[in-house]
């Protein structure tokens, strides 16, 4: 009997020997290596302050720095990320410059250098222009997220701090690789080149018309419904856009405007544009582009001074196609404010109006290859 009790003792003691070992063991294993994220601040109502916790509308947007916004959502972004922070600016998105946009271009190449992903912090008021922007000019295929806003950091129900941390869990899983640049606000994933701004208050504004959403982020599950059409060239040279604002200099970023018609509309805006030097104008025209008699006369004047023009409709869906009408380029279903964008990028690298057409044709109306 007394054999029996020591075997018995003997094995309780190997049992917990072995289990003592393996514990140490567990603690002394190197912790799961963590995607690097990092999170540039641009300013925007996501870094906004308030007078009171219930001032949704009156508030100083770009006060906080993004290194506290990344702050507050410690401890819970450790477990998704290993994040660092860029300051690039701090203001509301309305302020930033093409020259800035320039720049900021080349702070998220830099960073994409030695990240895995970049999530970029920005106004909404502007933001579907960041990310079309960003979208035709980083030349890193990794993840690019932007979030941001509707109501300031500091009242009660901000939908900042659940946006940011989306969005850099988004940006972390890596799913969107080779997509371009993505907008992740209110637990939807937008593509760049579709998304727009449809409300001035409302925290669901950031909309993509007939395209949809990319998908959604429901808590810890990110899922991916549909993809841009760029991804069938994942992994190639030419997913890269022409536009390596690298070798842009600043000095050559060309100046171009948006005219709006209605009823009746005068000529005189297109006039304006043109003699003060615009190098493009985009037209936002009623129907399928539309514009008035003496915005088309002053058209036809401005391009025999040089100046290009994109045409677009005002009506939000739908597309005007391009029909080879000399230096008026069909800008298909971007909106004004994006075909702005293609057009000041296609005109920096070069005036053939044919080249231009074909990249709006191409870059700006990106379809998948049914063909394979």
């Amino acid at each position: 009997m007394r054999g029996i009790l020591r075997r018995t003792a003997l094995l309780t003691a190997v049992v917990a020997l072995t289990a003592g070992t393996a514990t140490a063991a567990e603690q002394h294993k190197s912790p799961a290596k963590r995607p690097k994220v990092a999170v540039i601040g641009t300013g925007g109502t996501i870094a906004g302050v308030s007078d009171s916790r219930v001032d949704f509308q009156d508030y100083q947007s770009g006060k906080i720095p993004v290194s506290e916004l990344v702050g507050d959502l410690k401890p819970e972004v450790n477990e998704i990320a290993d994040v660092s922070t860029v300051q690039f600016g701090n203001k509301g998105s309305g302020s930033y410059s093409i020259a800035d946009f320039r720049e900021l271009t080349l702070a998220v190449d830099k960073a994409l250098r030695t990240n895995d992903a970049a999530v970029v912090t920005t106004g909404t008021d502007t933001m579907e222009e960041f990310a079309y922007w960003l979208d035709l000019t980083v030349r890193s295929d990794k993840p690019v997220i932007l979030t941001g806003a509707m109501r300031p950091w500091t009242v009660l129900g901000t939908d900042g701090p659940a946006n940011l941390y989306n969005a850099i869990q988004l940006a972390a899983g890596g799913k969107t690789t080779c997509f371009g640049s993505v907008i992740m606000l209110n637990d939807e994933i937008q593509a760049a080149r579709e998304v727009r701004k449809t409300d001035a208050l409302r925290m669901d504004t950031f909309n993509s018309g007939a395209s949809g959403s990319l998908g959604v982020v429901d808590q810890d599950r990110v899922r991916i419904n549909r993809a841009p059409a760029r991804i069938e060239k994942c992994g190639k040279p030419s997913w890269r856009t022409p536009f390596d604002v690298g070798r842009i200099a600043e000095k050559d970023l060309p100046k171009v405007e948006i005219a709006y018609s209605y009823q009746g509309a005068g000529g005189e805006a297109v006039k304006a544009f043109a003699d003060a030097g615009a190098d493009g104008v985009v037209t936002a025209g009623t129907g399928a582009g539309g514009i008035s008699s003496s915005m088309s006369a002053a058209r036809t004047d401005a391009t025999k001074q040089g100046v290009v023009f994109a045409s677009t409709t005002r009506t939000g869906n739908g597309a005007v196609y391009d029909g080879g009408d000399g230096a008026v380029v069909g800008a298909a279903d971007l909106s004004p404010q994006k075909a702005r964008i293609l057009l000041l990028l296609s005109l920096a690298k070069t005036d053939d109006v044919e080249k231009i057409r074909g990249w709006f044709t191409t870059l700006g109306t990106a379809e998948f290859n049914s063909h394979g």
